[in-house]
Formats: C-alpha cells, structure tokens, sequence
C-alpha cells in the first residue's frame, strides 16, 4: 500500500467484539448491521467475518448495498432497512433479499410490481411505536385502524410477510434515563406481535426491536428474534459515557502522513483565510488529510491529531487534502511520519465531541478514496481501495 490516508482495519478487534456480543445474545440471533459500507470498515469483509462466527442475517440501507453483499458472496437473510425502488422488485426476489415494507400504500405499490413481474418479494413489516420515522403507527396506542392496515399488508398477494420490527431512538438512555419511553415502546411491540401472530395463522415470523444499546442494556428484559448489532460491532458505545456489560475494542484507527516540517516565524498567517497568526517561532507539520478524506473542516484551529505518542494542535483550516498542525512541542518529527487522526491513542469520541457530533457519524464520514488496510496479529493482510475508473 503507498502510504498517504488509510483505515486499519483491525480484525482481531472485530472478532473480540462479536465474541462478546455473543456472550450476551445467541450468535445465531444476531443481525450485522453492515449498512453504509458496515459504517465505514468494508461491508464484504464485515460480513465474511460474522459469517464465520455463525451470523446468518445482515442488514442494510437500500438496494445497492444488498445487492452488493450478494455480488461479494454473501448468504444468509439480507434486510433493506429503508424504502426500494419499485423498479428493483424483480431482482430483489431473484437476489432473495428481504424489504421493509413501512405502510399500506407503499406496499401495495410493492405488491403490484411484484405480481407483474412474476416473482414473490419477502418483507418484514417496519412498525412505528415511537421512533416517529418509519412505520405503521403505533407511537401512542395498537388502534383499530392500524390493526387493519397490518392485516391488508399480510395479505397483498406477491408480498410474503416474514418479520415484523420496531426501533427504540432512546435505549441508550439518550432523554430515557430510566427506560420508561423504552419499556412502553416494547410493551406496544409485543401488542402488535399478538395483532400479527392471530392475524397470519403462523408462527415463523420474526420479531426484532433490539438495536445495539438496547441489546447491551436491555438483553435480559427485552425480547428479540434479531438483535441488530450495529455501532458495537465496530467497538464503539452507542452514547457517550454508556457503562458497558463487556469489553468492546475499536476496530477502525484512521491514519495519514506528514508530508513537509517547516519553520514559521512570528507573525506568519497560515493556512486559507489567513485564519491563523504565528505568536511566535513555530515547528508545523502538513499532514496529508482534508475533508475530501472525511476529517470534517469544522477541526480548523481546534481539533488534534496524534504524532509521536503527543497530541498535534490543528492551526489554521483544514483544507481539502491538507492539514497543518503544530509539532513546536515534539521532538523528531520528520516527513513520513505517521499522524493518527482517531482510534489506537486518540479516542474517536473526543474527536467526535470537538466536532459537534458523534462517533457515527465520524466513522461513517471516511471517505471512498481512503484505502482501507485490513490487519490481523499485527501484520497487514489485505488493502481494499475505491478505484474511480
């Protein structure tokens, strides 16, 4: 690999963490959440690695991304968690993946693409009980109304129901420091589980609600054929400060280089906009990343990166392929040096919190362009890289 911005991808950590999620729910039961590229690690990779710790189902966002799992050789249940063009149906069913199908309207739309094309399209129907996204409305009670608009989606012809799933926007205590939102939401599933069970006359479809903070938290009170196991998988706690039952590890740490070490003397401005002005002599480095790589230029004159072991204060914006930072304080620093920008010594959560955000989003913001550098005992196993032609 020519060094420039890289992912490390480490694979042992990957594989601690699904052992212990594993210790807390049947490896069976578990959905890898490898939408968005499995958040930014390599969605392929991901999946060929839970596939071997005994994961038979995936999720993704759209028809791509499960498209894509299929091209890579990926088998099992792959479920698009978000809406479908119509116009895909047919290659979905050939491809046997499973839809979310979220109201009646839509899934009749679904239903009628289906039977003029031949084919029968798995669902799962995406329920609503207080997520306020997607979904057939239970947010506040299991009415009549919404009871009906379940049993017409179980009987679309073309359409072959089997999961039925929920989402929970506060098991990790975000605004539900007690739980109460999260039991209530729960309490409305397992309703709109006895609705559906009398409904179909049958008993192999599945249920799931549990996301990866209410599969931590909540895995003894909480029920769930699938537990989608997202943000853990990659090491990372759905909020911040969240008291964990296992030990995760962060599978990604983020990587550049220092191209150029040059002295400033007082008063040099630096960078665009002239933003920065040297107080005094300084030592600064250029580090080969910008915000085209997905290190955000809300990092001007504020964020970090490490070097040596020392943190690196950012001077001036950061630029589209480049950052400079302030090295005045370590010793040794040279071109070719390698700059971390989060993970092995700098937590990503930091970085996330000087950025007005979190660790999601950091992760998932890599950019294309970026190689990622798979690693396993240490030593670099496999390089995958976005080629534009």
């Amino acid at each position: 690999m020519y060094r420039h911005v890289w992912a490390e991808i480490n694979i042992n950590a990957l594989r601690h963490n699904i052992k212990e999620i594993s210790s807390l729910v049947p490896v069976h039961k578990i959905m890898g959440v490898v939408k968005a590229n499995a958040y930014g690690h390599g969605a392929g990779e991901v999946a060929k690695e839970l596939t071997a710790a005994g994961v038979k189902a995936f999720a993704v966002s759209n028809v791509y991304e499960a498209l894509d799992l299929r091209f890579l050789g990926v088998e099992g249940e792959i479920l698009v968690l978000g809406n479908v063009d119509f116009g895909a149906t047919k290659e979905l069913a050939q491809n046997n993946i499973t839809v979310c199908v979220y109201d009646l309207e839509y899934a009749k739309q679904l239903s009628f693409e289906a039977q003029k094309q031949g084919v029968t399209l798995k669902c799962h129907i995406k329920v609503d009980t207080g997520m306020g996204r997607l979904g057939v409305d239970f947010r506040s009670s299991v009415n009549e109304s919404s009871a009906s608009e379940l049993k017409e989606i179980l009987n679309l012809k073309g359409l072959y129901v089997t999961g039925v799933f929920t989402h929970f926007p506060a098991a990790d205590r975000d605004s539900d420091e007690d739980g109460t939102f999260t039991k209530a939401q729960y309490e409305r599933f397992l309703k709109v589980k006895e609705i559906v069970l009398n409904l179909a006359e049958r008993d192999d479809i599945a249920f799931h609600c549990s996301n990866s903070a209410a599969t931590l938290l909540e895995n003894k009170t909480i029920s769930s054929d699938y537990y989608r196991a997202g943000i853990m998988l990659y090491g990372l706690t759905p909020a911040e400060g969240l008291k964990l039952p296992i030990k995760l590890q962060p599978v990604m740490t983020l990587k550049s280089v220092i191209t150029q070490v040059k002295t400033v003397n007082e008063g040099d401005f630096i960078s665009y906009g002239r933003s920065f002005k040297a107080k005094t002599q300084m030592k600064l480095a250029t580090v080969a990343i910008g915000y085209a790589d997905g290190f955000f230029r809300s990092n001007s004159g504020k964020g970090k990166v490490l070097i040596n072991g020392k943190e690196a204060n950012i001077v001036g914006r950061v630029c589209m392929d480049q950052t400079i930072v302030d090295v005045t304080h370590i010793e040794n620093v040279k071109t070719g040096d390698t700059a971390i920008i989060f993970g092995d010594g700098l937590a990503i959560e930091e970085v996330a919190k000087t950025n007005g955000t979190i660790n999601y989003e950091l992760i998932c913001a890599v950019a294309h362009r970026v190689p990622r550098v798979y690693t396993l005992d240490g030593k670099e196993i496999k390089v995958i890289r976005h080629r534009s032609v």
